[in-house]
C-alpha cells in the first residue's frame, strides 16, 4: 500500500511519542517497530527519522543520550520527557477526533476497492 506522504508525516510526531512511551529506544529499533505496527505498510528511511528525532529533541519532547549496543556499538538511545507524555496525550486527543470524525462518514468498514 501506498501511503500519502503527507499523511505519513501527519503521524510521524504522535508514532514516534507513541512508541518511545512504551520504552526507550534507538533509531534502528524505531523504524523497525513502525514498519512492525504498519503490518509493513509504513517504511520509513533514516532519513525521515532522524530530523524528527533531533526536532522532538529541540522541542524538549525526547531525551538522548548515547549509550552502546551489546556488541559494543554506539548509539544514540532515546527517552520521552514529561512534556513529551502531555505532547502525546494532546496528540491523541486530536488524532481520536479526526478519526471519529472520518468514522462518522465511512462507517465501521471501508471498502477496499473503488475508494
Amino acid at each position: 500500500m501506498n501511503i500519502d506522504k503527507d499523511l505519513v508525516a501527519a503521524m510521524a510526531t504522535p508514532l514516534v511519542l507513541a512508541i518511545l512511551a512504551e520504552g526507550e529506544s534507538y533509531g534502528y529499533a524505531i523504524l523497525k517497530r513502525v514498519r512492525e505496527l504498519s503490518g509493513g505498510d509504513i517504511e520509513w528511511a533514516d532519513g525521515m527519522l532522524y530530523p524528527l528525532l533531533h526536532r522532538l529533541e529541540r522541542l524538549g519532547w525526547v531525551s538522548a543520550e548515547w549509550g552502546s549496543s551489546p556488541q559494543g556499538r554506539r548509539r544514540r538511545i532515546y527517552r520521552i520527557t514529561d512534556a513529551g507524555v502531555q505532547q502525546l496525550a494532546d496528540q491523541r486527543r486530536q488524532w481520536v477526533a479526526a478519526n471519529r470524525t472520518l468514522g462518522g462518514l465511512w462507517g465501521p468498514a471501508l471498502p477496499t476497492q473503488g475508494v
